[in-house]
């Protein structure tokens, strides 16, 4: 019992593994099937990331528009309309006092300012390298989340397909034990001595573990096909199959050499890309916050008129009538605005910012290809343990057959046919381990040198 226990507990063991994913419900008319690739382009074509990293590079886009347009003049203006005391004669003489009302009438008055800046010291150019740059990290951001979701829809897929393989080695199994347990009971009945009724306890106790599991198996389909339907954005309850039919090695080869994939990565890799675009934004932002340390050149324009009907006007230069006038001028201007602290400590933390990210891509270079290097090993193991995994399966069928043969002509012991299959589940569930582990380490590699996933349709 020991024995069996054991082999239950394997297959236990490899049926949670896969328990994310696993088997498609049998296809039938209406039925949408999809291979992998039409499952990646829809996933990629549905994603609610990538809705984000799109609005992500929107507002990057509306921020540079934002800094070139302080290259160019803006106007102020202001309008104003009201009552305002009558006012008679002129810059000599008036019969009416200041202090005094004598009676009212309206009044009219704009005034317009343009400010064209010349020359500010980078505020304005910096700040727009910096957003170009922006751009270019968000972009690389939407790769990445990509790259994310093809890596997440191959696990699914693979995954449905090994939990698929390993349903079929329970069943297998369980069929085996269902055939071994009527012969064991006719051999009881005959009176043979190779055949205890602990035996016949033994086989029901297996035999029940294994419908156990297969019953779990089937839950985990129903997870495993909702969790598809999610990542590809299809209803609940839509009629879904996956294309593919079973986990074979045949087209799961790679020509994939360690040094052109760690190459491959320098150049492709979207986190790379995302710390040179910023990088490169945070030294232009630098910049930036040491300019407001020096002044802002500017050319000036201002224009003011104001007109009340009854009111005298006032053509005297030196006396100001605010309510009946036109004035208009432009002049070359300078801004500066000298704080204590306020600046300097605005170029600490944009320093900070960047330094922050120096260290972050010190950590990319030494991971990143750690995380090549685990890919590809992982990729060559599960490529050598295909091969050894399915000459062990087969011998070890053999073997079962052997047992179960011998068993049933009552010259072969019941525990012969335990340790065959527990041998032979094991075996075929690693074989088709093996094959799953393969195809994850290549989708794992060509996420590790960034591989351009497909285009939504």
């Amino acid at each position: 019992m020991r024995t069996t226990g054991k082999t239950v507990s394997f297959l236990a063991a490899l049926l949670l593994v896969c328990g994310v994913s696993s088997y498609a419900a049998e296809s039938d008319k209406g039925t949408l099937v999809l291979d992998l690739d039409d499952c990646i382009r829809r996933a990629l074509s549905k994603a609610p990331e990538l809705g984000e990293a799109r609005a992500d590079i929107e507002l990057a886009a509306a921020k540079l528009e934002e800094a070139k347009a302080h290259r160019y003049p803006q106007i102020e203006f202001l309008g104003l309309a009201g009552p305002v005391s009558k006012a008679r004669g002129n810059q000599i003489y008036s019969p009416d006092r200041i202090d005094r009302l004598h009676g009212l009438t309206v009044f009219a008055r704009g005034d317009a300012t343009l400010v064209q800046p010349l020359y500010t010291f980078g505020k304005i150019s910096e700040r727009m390298k910096a957003a170009t740059h922006g751009i270019e990290v968000d972009k690389a951001r939407q790769d990445q989340k990509s790259n994310e979701i093809v890596l997440k829809v191959k696990e699914y897929y693979y995954g449905l397909l090994l939990a698929r393989e390993l349903k079929e080695v329970v069943t297998e199994v369980g069929e085996i034990l269902d055939k071994a347990r009527d012969n064991a009971r006719k051999l009881l009945d005959k009176g043979s001595a190779n055949v205890e009724p602990a035996d016949i306890y033994k086989l029901d106790a297996f035999s029940g573990e294994v419908r156990k599991y297969t019953e779990e198996a089937r839950k985990g389909e129903s997870l495993a096909l909702a969790a598809l339907r999610a990542q590809m954005g299809l209803p609940p309850d839509a009629p879904f199959d996956i294309a593919t039919q079973r986990l074979t090695p045949d087209d799961a080869k790679s020509g994939a050499d360690l040094q052109a994939s760690l190459e491959s990565a320098k150049v492709r890799r979207p986190e790379y890309r995302q710390l040179k675009e910023g990088l490169q934004a945070r030294a232009a932002l630098v910049e930036a916050a040491k300019a407001d340390y020096y002044p802002d050149f500017f050319l000036g324009g201002y224009l003011s008129g104001a007109y009340s009907p009854d009111r005298d006007r006032v053509t005297n230069p030196w006396i100001r009538d605010e309510f009946n006038h036109l004035w208009a001028g432009i002049a070359l201007g300078l801004k500066w605005k000298i704080d204590f602290g306020i600046t300097s400590a605005k170029v600490a933390q944009e320093r900070a910012q960047y330094n922050r990210l120096l260290s972050t891509n010190d950590y990319a270079n030494a991971n990143i290809p750690l995380q090549v290097r685990k890919a590809y090993f992982e990729l060559n193991e599960a490529d050598q343990s295909i091969a050894a995994t399915r000459d062990a399966y087969s011998n070890a069928k053999k073997w079962a057959v052997s047992a179960v043969a011998n068993f049933d002509m009552g010259v072969g012991p019941a525990k012969e046919i335990f340790d065959a299959l527990q041998s032979y589940a094991r075996m075929r569930a690693e074989y088709f381990q093996s094959i799953y582990n393969y195809r994850m380490s290549l989708a794992n590699l060509d996420y590790a040198v960034g591989q351009v996933p497909l285009e939504p349709r």
